[in-house]
């Protein structure tokens, strides 16, 4: 199957490609603002199935607004009846249509155009207006407030908010993909308008502090509260903001004659993760908690973890290795330790309920 998308190289369309790339059999035919002139008619008489994403947002000139978004779709649908294809078209159009400026009436005009082309040739057509489109690759200063707050937080640009209370509906890139790629069935007709199931209504001064949260948190390798949908997606397109000189962030290595430590993930609201490397012999722990529980994970090497409930004497024992790898629950009451039993250095993954809090520490040695 032979797939045009329009505006390819835009923000919506890399992200289409990638998932058409999935699909066994497909093959994609990119048109976009550089494409050489006459590709739009030479791919419109090879399509099976159109993605019609082209269009103009933020034009220097309004005029570019009829060019970009009228003119185009009106040169695309002729080129399709002229070759005699009645492939689907999938338009890409904004809630702006509803809205009588220039934009919103550039886009109705376009969303006519393809009505009309499904009465004249039976070709099927889905219109889909979407909010504020968000995710990775959209452009600052362009595509979506989203990604310019994200781009300056993370470069350390001056962020403005023009309105902290002004309410903006959002819709993520995985959500637009899903629902253009819903309409690539055999049995695809009519005309209408398709529905977005996910979306977003978010304050602007909200967004603008978690994202602000997200940044400053980075800094102690902290993760954010994940959740909730938006929180998880807003998180993920925030880190593709990142330089990649900026994706590195040191480590706090705790050594002593023991080996090392280190904290790796820390998150209020599911604990922490932390890493050890422990010397062939040596013993980590003899203590135990009044809360906290922890799991421990024997990543190379071999090693006993002994634990015995506080007001008792009966010790149990756990032999444990990177052969098979298991997760050893420490229950809160329990005081114990991990040793060391092999030849090499022996790493550990330890998980905690809670971050650390050296104010109240909730760790009390005492020896197994």
């Amino acid at each position: 199957m032979k797939v045009l998308v329009t505006g390819s190289d835009g923000f919506v369309g890399r992200n289409l490609r990638v998932a058409l790339r999935r699909r066994p059999g497909v093959e994609v035919l990119g048109f976009d603002v550089a494409s050489p002139a006459g590709d739009l008619e030479r791919f419109a008489a090879e399509a099976d199935f159109v993605f019609h994403l082209a269009g103009v947002n933020r034009p220097k000139d309004p005029a570019e607004f009829v060019a970009g978004n009228v003119d185009l779709t009106a040169r695309l649908l002729g080129a399709l009846a002229a070759a005699g294809r009645r492939a689907p078209v999938v338009f890409s159009s904004s809630t702006q249509a509803a809205q009588d400026n220039p934009y919103g009436v550039s886009k109705r005009r376009a969303e006519d155009l393809l009505l009309a082309h499904h009465r004249n040739t039976g070709a099927a057509v889905r219109v889909f207006r979407f909010p504020n489109v968000f995710g990775k690759w959209s452009n600052p200063n362009y595509n979506s407030v989203v990604s310019t707050f994200c781009n300056n937080l993370a470069h350390g640009l001056p962020v403005q908010v023009s309105n902290r209370d002004n309410e903006v509906t959002f819709v993520y890139i995985d959500e637009v993909v899903r629902c253009l790629l819903a309409c690539m069935v055999p049995d695809l007709s009519g005309g209408g308008f398709g529905e977005v199931a996910e979306t977003f209504r978010v304050r602007l001064g909200d967004l603008h502090d978690q994202l602000v949260a997200f940044r400053d948190a980075r800094v102690r390798n902290e993760v954010p509260d994940l959740s909730s949908r938006w929180t998880r997606v807003l998180y993920t397109t925030y880190l593709s903001y990142l330089d990649p000189d900026q994706r590195e962030v040191p480590v706090d290595l705790k050594t002593d004659p023991r080996g090392w430590l280190f904290e790796l993930v820390k998150s209020p609201h599911a604990g922490q993760i932390f890493v050890s490397r422990t010397r062939p012999g040596i013993t980590r722990g003899n203590h135990y908690h009044d809360s906290k529980i922890e799991k421990f994970c024997v990543i190379q090497g071999r090693g006993r973890i002994r634990m015995r409930r506080m007001l008792t004497d009966e010790v149990v024992s756990y032999d444990v290795s990177d052969d098979p790898i298991r997760v050893v629950d420490i229950p809160a009451g329990w005081t114990h330790s991990i040793e060391n039993t092999g030849e090499g250095d022996m790493l550990t993954l330890f998980w905690s309920n809670e971050v650390f809090d050296p104010d109240r520490p909730d760790t009390y040695f005492e020896g197994v």
